[in-house]
């Protein structure tokens, strides 16, 4: 299993292997990570003593997240799954940071200075001013595993039941605008 997740200011990947990790980095990369991401993972292969014909399965962050990142990491796992011929599992933020944890809600930044809560795996997450006291997240408590280990391990329990392809998880609804200035002419 090859799990990755951009979701944020970094590159995030671990590969598991009979349930234990052959390789894990965190690196941290604001900005090109569609240009890095396919060169870290042939990295954590390799570290692993692996090649991509040796994957069963591949775990893909979905977000929350930030939007140019949720979107590199499902579409390149769909596109590695499609030519590689293996399943794509899709694992949340949420559920990865949850795993293996103290029974805490899981906290997310979220934009403009607020940040996403979800109190149980199940329950829908809610925007906040401010976390709860005692939280999983940042400025709580760490979570169990860093975050591609936990996408790993997570898809990996999934691996034995149909699961869609990897889609982003978007909590908020776009609120991009169209330019308000009326665009230059046209010259014939």
């Amino acid at each position: 299993m090859l799990a990755f997740d951009t979701s944020g200011p970094w590159l995030s990947g671990a590969v598991l292997q009979g349930g234990q990790v052959r390789a894990q980095a965190e690196q941290p990369l604001p900005k090109g990570q569609g240009e890095a991401l396919v060169g870290f993972l042939e990295e954590l292969l390799a570290e692993a003593g692996l090649g991509w014909e040796d994957l069963d399965a591949l775990g893909a962050g979905t977000g929350p997240g930030n939007f140019t990142g949720i979107r590199i990491t499902t579409s390149t796992a769909r596109g590695l799954a499609l030519g590689l011929g293996i399943p794509a599992i899709g694992v949340d933020r949420f559920s990865a940071l949850a795993l293996d944890g103290p029974d805490l809600p899981v906290v997310l930044p979220a934009m403009r200075g607020a940040v996403w809560i979800r109190e149980t795996p199940a329950a829908t997450p809610v925007q906040s001013d401010s976390p709860p006291a005692f939280h999983i997240g940042e400025g709580g408590t760490p979570p169990a595993h860093p975050l591609a280990v936990a996408i790993a391990r997570i898809a990996a329990m999934r691996m034995d039941t149909p699961q869609p392809r990897p889609a982003p998880a978007y909590l908020r609804a776009p609120d991009a605008a169209p330019p308000s200035e009326r665009p230059p002419a046209l010259l014939d």
